[in-house]
């Protein structure tokens, strides 16, 4: 009777086991997934867009998850992604992190990096942004950066709502015509203009300045820049030629935004999943159903219609980790 007891619960504990590690497939299947969806989506606005405009460049900010098979640091490139998208955005990686003009810690540093280093290597340039306002702090950011190749920005305000007043000049300033990212030297990124009273002060300021790429909003007081005054800021002030790429965010709905319609909620329609807690009036979405994808691209009522349309040279996609969410 001990033996056929023993027997029976060896029995019962291979079972277990054998249903727990289905268990654990099942688990890493549905979290690629949510990887791949993204990608999926990433790809798709990179064809539609380079479609119309062979030069149109695609950046995604974070989620660096998404350049390697698995996730993982160690593991091969995503190729199919990485041909899709021209750069990549990074915030936080030197200074920010936990909290802004502190630094990262080294190991959230160098996980960073690890995945940086594989865009690099397959011709994706790398933009960060760091979030500090000691100068020294600033000067080290940059440094830090400069000696890993990224082009950086060191921002004084998470809000980045201003044009920084140091350095006095461009950090790596240079006249030089800049056609493509692998040009670039530097970049300003100014996503609230809320500190401008119109279009066109924040036109005249930002055309003081020397950087060589702006990554901006399409819309200032819910007002679309139009093509024209777009191409008024592609100089600058000392007459070389930069990039204006457009900021949209793919992972979450912005309740601000023109595609918004009051009646909707979370929940209603059902793409929209949870309110940001951290972020009011933005909401986590099922980035892979249709309907959302509709109003961001692939039609000429589309998001990224209108940013091409405006004559910029490029899209910055935010919310890329909305994956993480979902893991």
């Amino acid at each position: 009777m001990k033996k056929l007891n023993y027997f029976l619960l060896s029995l019962i504990f291979i079972m277990i086991t054998a249903c727990g590690d289905d268990d654990d497939d099942n688990t890493e299947d549905v979290v690629s997934e949510y990887k791949q969806e993204m990608r999926n989506f990433v790809q798709g606005i990179s064809q539609y867009a380079k479609n119309i405009d062979n030069d149109f460049i695609i950046i995604p900010q974070n989620g660096p998850e998404l350049v390697t098979t698995d996730g993982n640091e160690d593991s091969d490139p995503k190729t199919e992604y990485l041909i899709a998208i021209d750069g990549v955005g990074r915030e936080d990686l030197f200074y920010g992190y936990d909290n802004d003009n502190e630094a990262t810690p080294t190991s959230d540093s160098e996980y960073m990096i690890a995945f940086l280093d594989i865009c690099e290597q397959n011709g994706v340039e790398v933009l960060t942004t760091d979030y500090c306002c000691d100068h020294g702090k600033m000067d080290d950011s940059y440094s830090k950066n400069e000696e890993q190749g990224y082009i950086s920005f060191a921002a004084p305000d998470r809000e980045l709502n201003l044009i920084p007043d140091y350095p006095s000049s461009t950090y790596n300033e240079n006249s030089n015509d800049i056609n493509s990212l692998a040009d670039a030297k530097n970049f300003l990124y100014l996503l609230n203009p809320a500190n401008f009273s119109s279009k066109q002060e924040f036109i005249d300021e930002v055309n003081e300045t020397n950087y060589d790429v702006i990554i901006m909003d399409m819309f200032l007081d819910d007002i679309e820049f139009t093509s024209t005054e777009i191409n008024q800021l592609k100089l600058k002030n000392n007459g070389g030629k930069r990039l204006l790429i457009s900021y949209m965010s793919i992972g979450e709905a912005e309740d601000y935004r023109y595609y918004w319609n009051d009646s909707w909620s979370v929940g209603t329609p059902s793409w929209i999943e949870a309110e940001n807690p951290d972020w009011e009036g933005n909401y986590k979405v099922k980035y892979w159903e249709s309907e959302w994808q509709d109003i961001i691209y692939g039609n000429n009522n589309s998001y990224l219609k209108k940013i091409i349309d405006a004559n910029f040279d490029g899209v910055y996609l935010d919310i890329i980790d909305a994956f993480e969410y979902f893991e």
